[in-house]
């Protein structure tokens, strides 16, 4: 039986993605759609049901997992929903603060809880590869991370690049707090060797760009990571939803338990 799903935020980037390739899949089914009160103009063709709030929706379709590409504040709103009823939520929204992110974890107790600032499966395979590289080149390497998106992105850097440099952060026993060199202007002396820079380019239409350099003596070593468009994205997120409609609440998902189960 196809697994039922909710899409918030369906008029956005990710959520119209989402809902598109939902109902392309035979192996899914679009139960819901939910935009903010005023924007859910032209979703009613969508041929499901249509919703300014999740918490209306969810009693309507026990099961369906919801998929959340939204803003930090309407995640938090949307997990504290599920956690009522006891859909799973899959969310890919970036940008949370530490305390979101504790309240998510705490909510995860209740509910099948996934989070991922990134849902591709290459930067997920690359999040694995980078420690095992880190630790052969060892501390005479410097690190940097350098990601491009387009103009409309709100938040900076990148989700997806602060999970690279905690991974590389970890591997070295940083703080990345301490370690995370967000910006250079001035006369600011030499680069330390504990530092882990991260920098931020933005225009145009990118998706979404990173590489990871490994500066070291006599060469360097760049890893680049390029998704050529939000279907990506989108298809990490199903599948995480596929994995999430198995799993039992207890603590937060993310992609490493999805890749760490194939």
């Amino acid at each position: 039986m196809a697994l039922s799903i909710i899409v918030t935020g369906a008029k956005g980037r990710m959520g119209s993605t989402i809902a598109r390739l939902v109902r392309e899949d035979p192996n899914l089914h679009l139960a819901a759609v939910v935009e903010r009160p005023g924007c859910t103009a032209e979703l009613d063709s969508m041929g499901c049901a249509v919703s300014e709030a999740l918490a209306t929706v969810l009693p309507h379709h026990p099961g369906a997992v919801v998929v959340d590409f939204t803003a930090p504040e309407a995640s938090l709103v949307h997990a504290r929903a599920v956690a009522a009823t006891g859909n799973p939520l899959v969310v890919g929204t970036t940008g949370l603060s530490r305390t979101q992110l504790t309240e998510m974890e705490s909510l995860a107790a209740k509910v099948p809880l996934f989070w991922s600032p990134n849902m591709s499966i290459g930067i997920n395979a690359l999040c694995r590869v980078l420690p095992l590289l880190e630790r052969i080149l060892g501390p005479a390497y410097d690190l940097e991370i350098m990601e491009i998106h387009h103009k409309a992105k709100k938040d900076a850097p990148s989700g997806t690049a602060l999970k690279l440099a905690q991974v590389l952060a970890d591997s070295r026993g940083q703080d990345l707090e301490a370690a995370g060199k967000f910006c250079r202007h001035g006369i600011i002396g030499p680069r330390t060797a504990e530092e882990i820079g991260i920098q931020t380019l933005r225009g145009g239409d990118v998706v979404g760009d990173h590489t990871v350099f490994f500066f070291g003596p006599g060469e360097r070593i760049e890893i680049t990571h390029r998704a050529h468009s939000r279907d990506n994205f989108a298809r990490g997120a199903l599948r995480a939803a596929l994995w999430l409609a198995q799993q039992q609440p207890g603590r937060l998902y993310t992609m490493a338990d999805l890749m760490e189960s194939v």
